[in-house]
C-alpha cells in the first residue's frame, strides 16, 4: 500500500490556508487519493491516509466550548471520516496543550479506543508553545503514546517554536515512541532540513517525513539514512499529493538524479515503512500492470 502520514480534510473552511474558500472535505480528499498515480510505470493509488483537521482550525475561538468538549469538537469530522471510511482513513490526533494538557491526553485516549487512533500531531507554532521549555504541556500526552505505541508527527521547519531540535528533549525523554520529523525540517520560514537528517541518522526513535523536502536532497539522505528512516507525506491540502511520489519514485532512476533504489524499498519509503511503526500489515510492490489495476478497485476507490 502507499500510505500518507500527513492529510488534512476538513468540513470548514481552513481559517489559516482558507484553499479558496470551499471546504476540502473527505470526499475530495479520497478523489485525490484515488488518482491514479503513475509509479515505475503501473497505475496506483493512495490507499490509506493519517487524517487531522487543519491546525488552523484547532485553536480557541470566542464562542467554542472550552476543555475537553472543545477539543472534542474540533477533531469531530476526523473522528466521523475514520469511521465512514476505515479502509481509506487512520486518525490522527492533534495535540493542542492550550486546551489543557491533561484534558488533551484524556481525549487522546479516548480517540484511540474509540476510533482507533494511531498518531498524534504537534505543531508549536500554531499553537504558541516553545516545545523544549514546555515538557510539562508535553509529557501527559506522550505517557499515553508510550501506552498505546502512537506515532509523533511534529509539525517543523519554521521558526519561532518548531526548528527541529527545539524537539530534542521530549524526543530524548521518551524513547519508546516514535517520532516523525515533519516536513524534513522545511516550512514556510525556513529550512531545517539537515537537522532533520542527523536527528533521524543519530536518534533510534526518529524518522523524517518525505514531503516539502527537495529532490536532490531526498537523493543524498537516502543514501545514507537506513531504509526505515523516511516516510511518505503530502501535507494535502495545500499540496499535490502526485509530486512528492514522484519525488521518492525518481530515488529508483540512476545516479546522479537517482539511486538505483528497488522497488521494495520505494514501497517501504511510499508505505511499508509507517505500517511498521503503526502495526498495520505490510505489503510488496505490484509485480503486473492486472495487479496494479486491481488494487484500484478496492473499498472506496473512486468515491463520489
Amino acid at each position: 500500500m502507499i500510505i500518507d502520514t500527513h492529510l488534512h480534510p476538513t468540513n470548514l473552511v481552513d481559517e489559516a490556508w482558507r484553499h479558496t474558500g470551499e471546504p476540502f472535505n473527505g470526499e475530495r480528499m479520497l478523489k485525490m487519493m484515488d488518482g491514479p498515480y503513475m509509479i515505475n510505470g503501473k497505475p496506483r493509488r493512495i490507499d490509506m491516509g493519517f487524517i487531522q483537521p487543519p491546525p488552523g482550525n484547532t485553536g480557541y475561538r470566542d464562542g467554542n466550548r472550552r476543555g475537553r468538549d472543545g477539543i472534542r469538537d474540533y477533531m469531530a469530522y476526523i473522528a466521523e471520516l475514520c469511521q465512514k471510511y476505515p479502509d481509506r482513513f487512520i486518525g490522527n490526533f492533534t495535540f493542542n496543550p492550550r486546551w489543557g494538557p491533561e484534558e488533551g491526553a484524556l481525549e487522546l485516549e479516548f480517540h484511540i479506543k474509540e476510533y482507533g487512533f494511531k498518531m498524534l500531531k504537534l505543531h508549536a507554532n500554531m499553537h504558541g508553545y516553545r516545545p523544549d521549555r514546555a515538557l510539562d504541556w508535553l509529557r501527559p500526552a506522550m505517557k499515553v503514546c508510550a501506552k498505546y505505541n502512537i506515532v509523533v508527527l511534529i509539525h517543523t521547519g519554521d521558526g519561532p517554536y518548531t526548528i527541529p531540535t527545539q524537539f530534542y528533549p521530549i524526543i530524548r525523554e521518551f524513547p519508546m515512541v516514535n517520532f516523525i520529523i515533519g516536513h524534513f525540517g522545511i516550512q514556510t520560514g525556513g529550512n531545517y532540513s539537515f537537522e532533520a537528517f542527523w536527528m533521524a541518522m543519530d536518534t533510534p526513535n526518529v524518522v523524517c517525513e518525505s514531503g516539502w523536502c527537495f529532490q536532490s536532497r531526498i537523493v543524498e539522505f537516502a543514501k545514507q539514512l537506513p531504509r526505515n528512516k523516511i516516510v511518505f507525506g503530502t501535507d494535502t491540502p495545500p499540496n499535490e499529493p502526485g509530486m512528492w511520489l514522484r519525488e521518492l519514485e525518481v530515488l529508483c532512476s540512476p545516479a546522479p538524479q537517482g539511486m538505483g533504489l528497488d522497488e521494495e524499498g520505494l514501497e517501504d519509503y511510499m508505505g511499508n515503512n509507517i505500517a511498521r511503526l503503526c502495526g498495520i500489515k505490510t505489503t510488496p510492490p505490484p509485480r503486473t500492470m492486472e495487479e496494479a489495476q486491481a488494487r484500484l478497485t478496492d473499498t472506496y476507490a473512486g468515491v463520489k
